[in-house]
């Protein structure tokens, strides 16, 4: 059995000269259509393949249904391109086109990674088609196919060169990208942006993978270097820089009002050489577009029609029809379904190896009649994995029966060509499951560093937010203030003009309820002394009064009780560590292939928190790990292989959730990831039968079942393990007390490893490091966009719109309604007002065994509207569905409704949530804030600013207990984490640096221009004093020496001046971005925070 990579021995080059594929051959004929009919699903890109290569000369275009297809087959031709290349020449690069993800008649623009790929693809075409090979081959879609672009000669136009040393004046350069559509930013962190900050130019263009900063001498190109948009640290120097167009859509709405004959052109416009167009499944596209067309405005400039596109493509070039239904074709490609059933995941252990074995005696039967096998598998995992199977069925002894040729790639569903004698078998046949199809990655390198954003910003201040001052206590803020250094007038009478410092203004309490509140006035260079306030409920907390000893009582108080709960965290944790648990030998082999079967690419935090959780497990004493991570960062699959690791070794695992239907799917998530290893996986819920419920139960007394998923029905009396060596839970907050108090009796005998959304603010974290086994998920899949969020009244057109533009793109919509008696009247209304889309409804209320079919049907796309309650919030997870409704939003709390929009967003695609709230509710101040809060927060991860903003630190209640909170409302958050982590040292016997409270003046720095002024105002004078007469006079004095020397140390002061020390106002005008400078560099000395630097300093 051989391994074969692409471009190695092993080729398929030679089914090109093979007789079966001859009926290709009729696509040479210009005007001739060729109609293949039984093509099984799966095999349309290895045929699209098999016709680049008998007509290497002519473009070809790939013309799909919907978008889900049009990445499977761009995916599939990847895999199949190398194979059948020369490894001698370059393999094709299938260009990928993607249809605008906007309605026509909106005013909103595509997404920047959707118009880059687009205009990558236009550039792309312009290159290839001016060289002999390879012929350009474009994956597109029906409605991508028939929208129009710029034409070759002003897409030309449109592109700049740039060199070092080149002349521009860099005002006129910014006026050129934003006529290209560039939109003007304080920083660069997206595609189509621009900054520009004194003689630095940021610019990140649509099709570069790095943004590109320009620095200018006057009007000269100094320096070109490419930079990190998150951190916005250089990368590399470079000599040249192509820009190009910032837009598109954009673009072309403007050139077309300002000129009605503006000439656009479709993608067919930009091909040469008599293109080769490939419809697969013809009438599904047809219908589609027409559906599409409807929807656009009567003489709309930016579609042609499906006739006109249809006619124009079977007049300069050929047609060629892909369909899977069979009708006589002459060339018949068969699915292996008749060979290896797929998707029945309730098979019995014992069944599904005896089809496994069946299949495997087939491909021996196969390989005996000469036909060559081709295993091709997602990783090299599942390779090694059908080696063992191969040889466990003794297969690879028989040596002159030829052995199948294994590879790597991404097919997702194995065929028979029966004329051509070869077979294709995947991942899918060898382990009996659909695979979920792996995600097209974004092409940017940088999408790994889109760190979410979970460093709470305490300097983000708004006007009215309470702060902490770390001397004077609680107070308002009031804004910034310009404080004149002196009011004094001058000798004529005028007053003085200073502008003297800038300032946080913060309003304290007043003693006297009648007299104005004293203000402080904190210079922005001291803006480290200042956080924003963050308490545990929604009460306001009372201002301090300046001078009063409460402040230093309420700290005491904070410090004290601080040190009581760092004892008993760490108390617990003794009395774990004095207790024997089963220690765990390292990974198997069947481990690692368990692993290499997960289909998606670990995150750098996932693979950390993976290997934190096994390494506990391999220790003696009982583990208690607490992973933490935002919705959908991926904390499934460190429980998934931590019960894979204890059931390796005979233990037992039970998983415990909240609700029926997230049991439902961790339960189907468990199920698909064991199925190809002798694992019994059991679900103990209101979704089960009382007959099911007690063989899961006597499964588990009896040790016959390995892994439990199951909510608080676990945690009874009459629930009895045979072998317990690990407990999961998932999000613990939501159990209740007495569920809690068996939980922790638990935790001293058996391994648990905790998970949670529930965001722990990184500053918490710090704190209880040492104290609690902690890990957290930090970095979104590499894929995931930020959700959208807008915020409706009740208006149908754009309800209509946002459920029509996701089902454009084939997707599916959640439409939260939280009120069962009304909700198939929301039902009616919705059908109304898509009638096309199929809705279903579920609801808590429902009979088990409905909500479980109607969850189903969503889950496997069979519905494309769900109109539900909020049994959707616990971690549904379904990639399909992008766009989300949420109906009287003002109805639920902060937590609640980030968890909910969380369900959305699960994929590389744009996501959207509309929340809807009545028209009254926009005067509700608590909504509105609440609301605008979600708005803010819709970067990845922020799910740890949502429960700061929400003031309710949930994960702080969780983890500390509500006692401590009202130490954290009276001090304020911050500094409660900083006595915590004081606290939590001290008791380890480790050494705390005190916080010493010292006044510093630096009397030769001015730390502003008015500092700077004075200064060389007091030197005038100085220079114009007039003589002084010194009269030498000689008087014995008896002194003792080191007096003197002091005294002479003293009298030789002189002033020296003063350096500006301060932020130039014109470099960095804003005053937000002032503020995170100067603290940048008050940090700058504590090695432990190197990441508060990034943003500011290195951008001086």
């Amino acid at each position: 059995m051989s391994l074969d990579l692409p471009g190695t021995k092993a080729s398929l080059a030679y089914l090109c000269d093979s007789p079966a594929f001859k009926p290709l051959l009729k696509v040479e004929k210009i005007g001739e259509l060729l109609s293949l009919d039984g093509v099984s699903s799966g095999s349309e890109a290895f045929i699209i393949t098999v016709i680049s290569q008998l007509l290497p000369a002519r473009p070809l275009i790939v013309v799909c249904p919907t978008v889900q297809i049009q990445e499977q087959v761009h995916h599939e031709l990847k895999t199949w391109l190398p194979y059948f290349t020369n490894s001698a020449l370059q393999a094709p690069d299938p260009q990928f086109f993607p249809a605008w993800d906007v309605l026509p008649h909106e005013s909103r623009l595509p997404h920047a990674d959707v118009l880059s790929e687009r205009l990558e693809t236009l550039i792309h075409l312009a290159k290839t088609q001016k060289k002999a090979t390879p012929s350009p081959l474009v994956v597109t879609n029906g409605i991508g196919f028939l929208q129009r672009s710029f034409t070759q000669s002003e897409l030309k136009k449109r592109f700049r060169n740039f060199a070092l040393a080149d002349q521009i004046d860099p005002m006129d350069l910014v006026e050129w990208l934003e006529d290209q559509g560039y939109e003007p930013e304080a920083q660069v962190t997206q595609k189509g942006e621009i900054a520009l900050r004194g003689g630095i130019l940021d610019v990140f263009p649509l099709t570069s993978p790095w943004p590109i900063r320009f620095e200018f001498f006057g009007n000269e190109i100094e320096s070109l270097r490419t930079f990190d948009p998150q951190t916005q640290v250089s990368r590399e120097k470079i000599k040249q820089a192509v820009i190009s167009p910032g837009g598109e859509l954009g673009i072309l709405k403007q050139q077309l009002s300002n000129n009605p004959n503006y000439e656009t052109t479709s993608l067919t416009g930009h091909l040469k050489n008599d293109p080769i167009y490939v419809f697969i499944e013809p009438e599904e596209i047809e219908e589609r577009t027409i559906d599409y067309l409807d929807q656009v405005p009567k003489a709309d400039p930016f579609h042609n029609t499906w006739k006109e596109t249809i006619q124009l493509a079977h007049k300069n070039g050929t047609v060629v029809e892909i369909r899977e239904a069979a009708n006589n074709s002459e060339l018949t490609i068969q699915n292996l379904e008749h060979y290896r059933p797929l998707g029945q995941t309730s098979l019995e252990a014992e069944v599904a190896e005896k089809q496994r074995r069946d299949f495997f005696d087939q491909l021996h039967r196969w390989l005996r009649g000469n036909y060559q096998v081709w295993v091709i598998c997602s990783t090299k995992a599942e390779l090694q994995r059908f080696d063992e199977l191969w040889g466990e069925y003794g297969f690879d002894k028989q040596k002159k029966v030829p052995q199948p040729i294994l590879s790597i790639g991404n097919i997702s569903r194995g065929f028979l060509i029966e004329s051509a004698k070869l077979v294709i078998v995947t991942d899918s046949e060898i382990f009996g499951r659909y695979r979920s199809q792996r995600p097209r990655r974004l092409k940017s390198p940088h999408a790994l560093a889109a760190r979410s954003a979970l460093e709470i910003d305490f300097t983000d201040l708004n006007l009215g937010d309470y702060i902490v001052h770390l001397q004077h206590g609680i107070g308002r803020y009031i804004g910034i203030k310009f404080l004149p250094n002196e009011n004094r007038k001058k000798q004529s009478g005028e007053k003085a003009t200073d502008e003297g410092h800038e300032c946080l203004a913060i309003e304290f309490g007043s003693r006297d309820p009648e007299q104005e509140p004293p203000k402080l006035y904190v210079p922005i260079s001291e803006a480290h002394l200042v956080s924003k306030y963050v308490g545990t409920g929604n009460s306001k907390p009372p201002l301090s009064i300046l001078g009063s000893k409460r402040w230093s009582k309420a700290k005491a108080d904070a410090e004290k009780a601080v040190a009581d709960l760092a004892a008993e965290l760490l108390k617990i944790q003794a009395s774990r560590e004095s207790k024997p648990g089963h220690s765990y030998n390292t990974d198997t082999p069947w481990q690692r292939e368990f692993e290499g079967a997960f289909p998606y690419e670990e995150t750098p935090d996932q693979l950390t928190s993976i290997k934190a959780a096994k390494q506990d497990m391999e220790k003696p004493q009982p583990m208690d790990r607490l992973v933490c991570g935002d919705v959908g960062f991926g904390k499934t699959e460190v429980a998934i292989r931590a019960a894979f690791k204890a059931v390796m070794e005979g233990k037992q695992v039970a998983m415990l959730v909240p609700t029926t239907v997230l049991a439902q799917q961790h339960y189907n998530t468990f199920l698909e990831r064991m199925n190809d290893f002798p694992i019994k996986v059991e679900l103990l819920s209101r979704f089960c039968t009382k007959k099911q419920a007690n063989a899961t139960i006597e499964g588990l007394a009896t040790g016959s079942t390995d892994i439990v998923v199951g909510t608080h029905k676990l945690i009874q009396d009459k629930i009895r393990f045979k072998d317990l060596g690990l407990v999961i839970i998932d999000e613990e907050q939501r159990f209740g007390v007495l569920h809690k108090e068996k939980l922790k009796m638990l935790r001293q005998t058996v391994d648990v490893l905790t998970l949670t959304a529930t965001p722990i603010p990184r500053t918490l974290h710090m704190a209880l490091t040492g104290a609690r086994d902690m890990s957290t998920i930090e970095s979104p899949p590499q894929d995931r966009l930020p959700i959208e969020t807008t915020v409706i009244e009740f208006d149908e057109k754009i309800i209509r719109n946002a459920i029509q533009r996701e089902l454009n793109r084939g997707g599916q919509v959640f439409f939260l309604h939280n009120r069962v008696t009304t909700i198939e009247t929301m039902a009616e209304r919705i059908r109304k007002l898509v009638p096309k889309a199929r809705l279903i409804v579920g609801h808590g209320q429902m009979a088990s065994g409905t909500l479980e079919k109607v969850m189903t049907q969503f889950v496997s796309g069979k519905a494309d509207i769900l109109l539900s309650t909020t049994i959707i919030e616990s971690g549904v997870d379904i990639p399909n569905a992008n766009t989300m409704l949420i109906d009287r939003a003002d109805r639920f709390g902060l937590s609640e409704l980030y968890q909910l929009r969380g369900r959305v967003g699960r994929y590389k695609h744009q996501a959207y949530a509309y929340l809807i709230l009545p028209r009254h509710a926009a005067l509700l101040s608590d909504a509105r804030k609440r609301i605008s809060a979600l708005k803010q927060y819709s970067k990845l991860g922020s799910g740890f600013k949502i429960a700061m903003r929400d003031l309710e630190i949930r994960g702080a209640g969780n983890i500390l207990g509500a006692q401590q909170s009202g130490h954290i409302t009276a001090v304020g958050f911050e500094l409660y984490c900083q006595l915590l982590k004081q606290s939590v040292k001290r008791l380890k016997g480790e050494k705390v640096q005190r916080r010493v409270e010292v006044v510093v003046s630096i009397d030769f720095l001015a730390l502003h221009p008015g500092e700077e002024r004075k200064a060389t105002k007091e030197k005038l004078k100085q220079k114009k004093l007039g003589f002084e007469v010194y009269i030498p006079r000689t008087i014995d004095v008896s002194t003792d020496d080191d007096q003197n020397q002091l005294n002479r140390l003293h009298t030789e002061n002189k002033d020296i001046g003063r350096t500006p020390a301060y932020l130039p106002f014109d470099y960095i005008p804003e005053t937000r971005q002032r503020i995170t400078i100067y603290l940048s560099l008050i940090h700058i000395s504590e090695p432990t925070r190197p990441e508060r630097i990034a943003d500011g300093v290195v951008s001086l």
